[in-house]
């Protein structure tokens, strides 16, 4: 099992925390961290950090976690991602998922409709650029070149690649379908380790739908990871965030999150805190949480405790573990990565 970090997020910038950002990377891949994955809700965007981060390293791979389908045009992804692939010497990764409706349809004033389906699409079409083809796509949402226009199928004029890898953020059975079908690897959320079925057995039938198996795909999952003997008071503030996840991660209709969870066998528990914090109800929607939704998500106790719940998410089928180190500073996030590695080079050597 290989170990990956994120940066950014939907707080990402107000700060200015960057610096701190890059110098926790800088580390991370001195401890052996596999990848970072940049992400991109309503903060940061997922592309400049990285390009910035390809100059400050040498060996962890680059991965947007996620960029946004609907924030970029298909070509543009593509070229992207090529121009990423070359500054990094082919570290980069596109991560791609299509957010919510909140993003979509209120940030960035696009249709939500049929998320999968443009996917599919944008997927289709940045392969496409990166074979070196010229890009002629008649697809529902996306059709290229325009009709009735004066525009004629281009290829891009950088050297095709065709070896950059496509992981997806998808949470929908028909979406883990399709990724199982096409993707390189998958970043999961709303995931626990204990109910992995409710993930994994989708990626599986569409991977055997398209003559691959799972092992041929990255399974990348986790959660925050805390040394400590007492761990009620970590659950108690991890809760808020899990409480955001249900609630708020879409809209009161639409909320792919708050559905993986429900397919874990918390439908009574994720339905009522999403209606408590829809309702403004927040601090009953935290305190809702059962303390095992958040020890199942997470990695909390001390070195046994965390010890055993690594060997629960590599026997669960997750070939890289996600991590969030705890800490209030730098140094301390450094320090928690660092046991985590241990254990895990421990685990991978039994």
């Amino acid at each position: 099992m290989k170990v990956s970090i994120g940066i950014g997020g939907a707080a990402s910038g107000r700060s200015r925390d960057f610096d701190q950002q890059v110098e926790f990377v800088v580390e991370a891949e001195k401890l052996g961290v596999s990848e970072v994955w940049s992400a991109e809700a309503w903060g940061q965007d997922s592309i400049v950090p990285l390009a910035f981060l390809a100059a400050r390293t040498t060996r962890i791979r680059l991965g947007t976690g996620i960029a946004q389908i609907s924030a970029r045009v298909p070509s543009m992804t593509a070229m992207t991602a090529m121009t990423m692939a070359a500054i990094s010497k082919d570290r980069f990764i596109l991560g791609l998922g299509v957010s919510g409706p909140q993003v979509v349809e209120g940030l960035q004033g696009r249709p939500f409709k049929a998320p999968l389906t443009r996917m599919k699409e944008t997927v289709d079409i940045v392969r496409m650029a990166f074979r070196g083809e010229k890009i002629q796509y008649d697809g529902k949402y996306h059709v290229l070149p325009r009709p009735g226009g004066e525009g004629k199928a281009l290829r891009l004029s950088q050297p095709p690649v065709d070896t950059i890898p496509i992981y997806l953020a998808t949470l929908g059975p028909k979406s883990l379908e399709y990724t199982g079908e096409v993707a390189n690897g998958w970043l999961g959320t709303s995931f626990t380790p204990d109910q992995a079925s409710a993930h994994l057995d989708f990626i599986a039938k569409g991977a055997a739908r398209a003559g691959r198996s799972l092992d041929e795909i990255d399974i990348q999952a986790g959660g925050s990871v805390v040394f400590t003997d007492d761990p009620g008071p970590i659950i108690e503030q991890l809760k808020t965030g899990l409480a955001f996840t249900l609630g708020a991660m879409g809209s009161a209709q639409t909320n792919f999150y708050n559905d993986a969870y429900k397919r874990a066998g918390w439908s009574e528990i994720a339905s009522e805190v999403q209606k408590l914090w829809v309702d403004g109800r927040r601090a009953e929607a935290t305190q809702l949480v059962p303390d095992e939704t958040v020890e199942q998500s997470n990695l909390i106790g001390d070195e046994a405790r965390v010890l055993e719940r690594l060997k629960v998410y590599r026997d669960a089928g997750v070939t890289t573990l996600r991590v969030a180190p705890g800490g209030n500073s730098i140094s301390t996030q450094l320090e928690t990565l660092g046991r985590t590695m241990d254990l895990i080079r421990s685990l991978n050597g039994s």
